[in-house]
């Protein structure tokens, strides 16, 4: 089991869903853009509240996390729901990521260390279809002031933290259709709590290159 997915289990075998069992609020603002039969991936999914969602809505959902737990639990959610997701166990670095298979990546708080973010963003990209969306969002550095001063969330190393100079130029192959960093106030389960500061992006996949 990678490093990764031991923690993610260690945090996903106390009781109750970590971040809640709502989808990401910014997600969720995004619902007019979802379609049934659209097919979805969803990264770092952990417990399954984003991919569970998108599949009451009838999208065909993939989503991916390093902890087997995080998997049962969102196998589990899902038949709560009524629903069917397709869950894998996998660590992200190492997976082989489909190739313009989806329609929609939701990338929700996924930090990658600096030395790999571009290379796992070009790989989120190259998932799409053509026309295809991704829907990100990540915390900021200025996130570190916030956990100092009693919020709760996000990666304590500045390096896995998101700039949108950084996004932009990750992304320059796709059409930005928003990237903004902003102050939000977080009530996602216990693990996202409080004032923040995170950065949102949509961007499309061109339908020729």
């Amino acid at each position: 089991m990678s490093t990764q997915g031991e923690f993610w289990d260690q945090r996903y075998r106390e009781p109750g869903f970590a971040f809640g069992e709502a989808p990401n609020a910014f997600l969720a603002a995004q619902r007019s853009m979802f379609k049934p039969g659209m097919r979805a991936l969803v990264p770092g999914d952990g417990e399954g509240r984003n991919g569970v969602w998108l599949a009451e809505l009838g999208l065909n959902v993939t989503t991916v996390d390093a902890s087997a737990i995080g998997v049962h639990k969102a196998n589990m959610l899902a038949a709560e729901r009524g629903v069917t997701i397709d869950a894998r166990q996998a660590d992200l670095t190492a997976w082989q990521w489909p190739q313009a298979s989806f329609d929609i990546v939701a990338s929700i708080y996924v930090h990658f260390l600096n030395a790999i973010r571009t290379r796992m963003h070009g790989l989120m990209l190259t998932a799409l279809r053509p026309g295809g969306h991704l829907i990100l969002e990540g915390y900021s550095p200025r996130q570190l002031a916030h956990r100092f001063a009693g919020s709760v969330g996000g990666p304590t190393d500045r390096d896995m933290l998101f700039e949108p100079s950084e996004l932009k130029s990750d992304f320059a192959a796709a059409d930005i259709l928003r990237l903004d960093e902003m102050e939000v106030t977080l009530d996602e389960g216990t693990r996202h709590l409080g004032r923040s500061s995170v950065v949102r992006m949509i961007a499309r996949l061109p339908e020729h290159p």
